[in-house]
């Protein structure tokens, strides 16, 4: 087990790459998500040696350390006593530790300290937690004579390393065969009986009477396990190797040179042989297989070239235990950091503190799904907080170190452990909204095509001549119109709906509000030209009405053309406004010629309040001023109302308040206009005469 050199004396060890074994044990701890976890180790050098250079490798991989202690050297001086207060201590702290598992660094001799200090507790009413230990493959737990009542209970469901064995056939035949009678060769068999079965070998009758007599038929395989196995070993299989590594070294050595002979002073001749210390090479180059069939070579440190196997550690009432081979680390796992790691976590025994399920040892309860780690001030980093997942964000594993972002075209679910797709949604007229709206702007077409209907039809009376009758009718017009195109805001958004849609609606509500302020204008122009000598009877008549109309809407067509040119609306995707939509819908494209063409209609519709407003004081049996100044009233407060709600609503919501300005606007000119002239027309003829449109009450 050497790797040290001394000058003339070579040592080659039966033992793989010693960094072989930590990376094993890094990737048990890993596997299990033992993340923190405490250290025992002898204080010696090899104790020191690991925790500088080995558990700072660990703590890269993001193990923490709750605690490491140092066990004592054993001794048996005059300072026992120290060494069992300072053993004491030590196993105290490990109690104590929150740890659940603890790495266990040294020798045989670091098993005895172990047991002797459990073995003590119990004495000082050190209250005893079950641990989860993981020991190195140079631990052993051979109980000399005076620890066979000492209990083995604690290491039930341990786990430790070591060198990789296969079984030899015979061998525990041979073992079992072995009996001081027959084995008179073997000057230790016979102390060795004496003290594994307690007995003597009688001399005289005198010790026949005193003590157990050993017979030699006592059987080897009736010994607990802690005082003789019959099975082999790992360290029994090392041995094996290298009694087989040095014979197969000194052959090579002597038959890979001629002797060489020299002549005695006799005058005979004498064979001379190799020196010994060329032995050292040819165990370097040694390369056999066992009778295992396993190959046993050396690396170019010496290092045997093995891998190891991962133990199971399973005790019994009897204080006997069982190692049972769980898993393995092939010898490629260093130093290409490619390990071949197996293992098989079913057939465990854990310590029965934990009923059988797999032990946590973390410094915290780890962190749900849908929420992140966030780091202690002050403690290490394996002790953590934990925090919901920000919004947008989700935790799809426990214990992640940051929340991930869901892409755009999903959403987290209310627990933030996953990403659903979000669902693309529009105002459609499959949906009760576009329903209702749809058939509102139908209904509201054929009442305003109605009304031209009979105006058409009863087009020479009075009140459909007065205040200029073609007029009239590009008003009606102009509303039906205004109604359908409420109709180009519901359905998917496509390129010509969205680029038509707006300025349509700007164009044709121009018109119509351009006709109100003709109208408004023509009935101040209509009451005064009928008092004598006004000189405004002559800019009464169509060509008025006509130039306000066009140059109304001319100048709306100029808006909308430089909007489509140079910042025309297109289809969109708006996928932040919406948690779990994805908002199709049409980009406007310069919101600020959008509003001027709300603008220009808004100036059109005050001008005409303010001059219907003025109107007030004309003849009241029929005065359209007033019912245009309520039409305009009603027009502005839907339209005020308008942007701040359209501003404050997201998706279909903000089409929907749009199509329901359009169509209340409309509707209320339509009714507030035309809805008192159909009552007199249909339903009161005899109002329906000059005299009445003009007399006053």
């Amino acid at each position: 087990m050497m790797e040290e050199k001394t000058q003339g004396v070579f040592f080659q060890q039966m033992f793989p790459n010693v960094a072989l074994q930590y990376v094993g044990i890094l990737k048990l701890l890993l596997y299990f998500n033992w993340r923190w976890v405490g250290v025992v180790y002898l204080n010696d050098v090899n104790g020191e040696r690991f925790i500088q250079e080995v558990l700072p490798m660990f703590s890269k991989s993001g193990i923490c350390f709750d605690i490491i202690q140092r066990f004592p050297l054993l001794t048996f001086s005059a300072f026992i006593d120290q060494m069992v207060k300072e053993g004491l201590e030590t196993f105290l702290g490990i109690m104590k530790s929150s740890a659940n598992v603890f790495i266990v660094h040294g020798e045989i001799q670091t098993s005895f300290v172990l047991r002797m200090v459990l073995y003590l507790s119990d004495f000082e009413n050190i209250p005893m937690v079950t641990k989860v230990w993981i020991m190195t493959a140079q631990m052993d737990f051979t109980s000399l004579p005076f620890q066979d009542d000492w209990n083995l209970d604690f290491i039930h469901g341990a786990l430790s390393l070591a060198v990789h064995r296969k079984e030899l056939f015979g061998f525990q035949n041979f073992v079992q065969a072995k009996n001081p009678k027959e084995g008179r060769e073997d000057g230790f068999i016979k102390g060795f009986w004496k003290q594994a079965f307690n007995c003597v070998f009688a001399i005289s009758l005198v010790d026949e009477e005193e003590s157990k007599t050993c017979t030699g038929e006592e059987k080897l395989d009736s010994l607990p396990v802690p005082v003789f196995e019959t099975s082999l070993t790992a360290h029994s299989y090392s041995i094996y190797n290298a009694i087989h590594a040095v014979a197969h070294a000194l052959h090579d050595m002597h038959s890979s040179k001629p002797m060489h002979r020299s002549r005695t002073m006799e005058g005979r001749w004498k064979l001379l042989h190799p020196p010994l210390w060329q032995l050292h090479h040819f165990l370097r180059s040694v390369s056999f297989n066992n009778s295992a069939g396993e190959k046993v070579s050396f690396d170019e440190s010496g290092s045997l070239i093995a891998g190891f196997d991962i133990i199971n550690w399973v005790t019994f009432s009897n204080q006997s235990f069982r190692r049972v081979r769980v898993g393995k680390i092939e010898p490629v796992a260093f130093p290409k950091e490619k390990e071949d790691f197996t293992i098989h976590a079913e057939d465990i025994q854990w310590p029965k503190r934990f009923n059988q399920t797999k032990p946590l040892s973390l410094c915290n309860n780890m962190c749900q799904m849908g929420t992140s780690k966030a780091k202690k001030e002050g403690k290490p980093f394996c002790c953590y907080d934990c925090f919901p997942c920000p919004e947008g964000k989700i935790a799809e594993q426990k214990d992640m170190d940051v929340c991930i972002q869901c892409p755009d075209v999903h959403y987290p679910n209310p627990t933030q452990v996953l990403c659903i797709p979000k669902s693309k949604t529009y105002l459609s007229y499959g949906e009760p909204l576009g329903i209702t709206l749809a058939s509102f702007a139908l209904s509201s077409t054929f009442l305003s095509a109605f009304i031209l209907g009979i105006f058409v039809k009863y087009h020479d009376t009075p009140i459909v001549k007065a205040n200029n009758r073609n007029l009239t009718y590009t008003l009606l017009i102009s509303l039906l119109f205004s109604f359908l195109c409420a109709l180009l805001f519901i359905g998917h958004p496509e390129k010509l709906t969205c680029l038509i849609r707006q300025t349509a609606f700007g164009i044709i509500f121009s018109a119509a509000v351009s006709c109100i302020l003709a109208k408004t204008i023509i009935v101040v122009l209509a009451f005064t030209a009928i008092k004598p000598g006004s000189r405004m009877k002559k800019w009464v008549g169509r060509q008025l009405a006509k130039s306000i109309v066009l140059s109304s809407s001319l100048i709306q067509i100029t808006i909308c053309t430089v909007w489509l040119v140079i910042f025309p609306p297109f289809p969109d995707v708006d996928m932040n406004s919406m948690t779990a939509e994805i908002i199709v819908e049409c980009n406007e494209g310069s919101t600020f010629m959008f509003y001027c063409v709300l603008g220009f209609m808004g100036f059109l519709a005050i001008v005409s309040f303010v001059v219907a407003f003025l109107a007030r004081s004309l003849p009241d049996t029929f005065n359209e001023a007033k019912f245009i100044t309520f039409s305009m009233l009603l027009f502005c407060s839907v339209w005020m109302s308008f942007v701040p709600t359209y501003l404050s609503t997201k998706g279909k919501y903000m089409v929907a308040v749009e199509i329901f300005c359009i169509l209340a606007s409309s509707l209320g000119i339509l009714g507030c206009i035309f809805f008192p002239k159909c009552y007199i027309i249909l339903l009161k003829p005899n109002l329906n005469t000059r005299e009445q449109l003009t007399r006053k009450k």
